[in-house]
């Protein structure tokens, strides 16, 4: 018979940042209508388009690309309205964890030059904690921020924001294929 592990909590055993319930990066310093990397451009940077592209544009970017803030518009008119809960429509949290993975996406090109980068696919998502709900009409903040980088693989924090708040926290691994 196995013996179970202890249930510490994850940031005391060195997986998580101390409570990452905090935002990431303080974003009060930002203008969240800045446009650092536009919709044309991560068009030729992810290989979602259409109603799979969840990050409208990058706002922010670190000088060395291990930091960065996007934002997801939730619009009442995307796929997943009519379904996802009739009457009270909720952003899924697959698509939550979707567009994190996009905006750690967009910080490996980056750092990977573009071109050198390749088809990237998650591997792992980890450490997925919601906090809160998004809605049509609801601009979701997207932080991200590496955690370990190497030339075929990367891991980063991440964490959606709503009026300031915590709405979702993740952290998500890729790699390029």
């Amino acid at each position: 018979m196995q013996q179970s592990r202890s249930c510490e909590p994850l940031e005391r055993v060195g997986i998580l940042p101390t409570t990452m319930a905090e935002p990431l990066i303080d974003i009060a310093g930002h203008d969240l209508s800045n446009v650092h990397v536009a919709p044309e451009q991560l068009d030729a940077l992810l290989p979602q388009c259409g109603d799979m592209r969840q990050v409208n544009r990058v706002v922010w970017m670190n000088d060395e690309y291990t930091q960065a803030i996007g934002v997801k518009d939730v619009r009442a008119d995307e796929f997943w309205v009519p379904g996802h809960i009739p009457g009270r429509p909720l952003l899924p949290g697959v698509i939550m964890i979707e567009a994190a993975a996009q905006l750690s996406s967009v910080l490996y090109q980056y750092k990977m030059g573009f071109d050198n980068a390749g088809f990237l696919g998650f591997t792992r998502v980890d450490h997925c904690i919601f906090r809160g709900s998004v809605e049509p009409g609801d601009t979701l903040v997207l932080l991200s921020v590496e955690k370990k980088f190497q030339r075929r693989r990367f891991s980063c924090f991440a964490q959606g924001l709503k009026d300031g708040a915590v709405v979702f926290e993740v952290q998500c691994t890729g790699m390029r294929i």
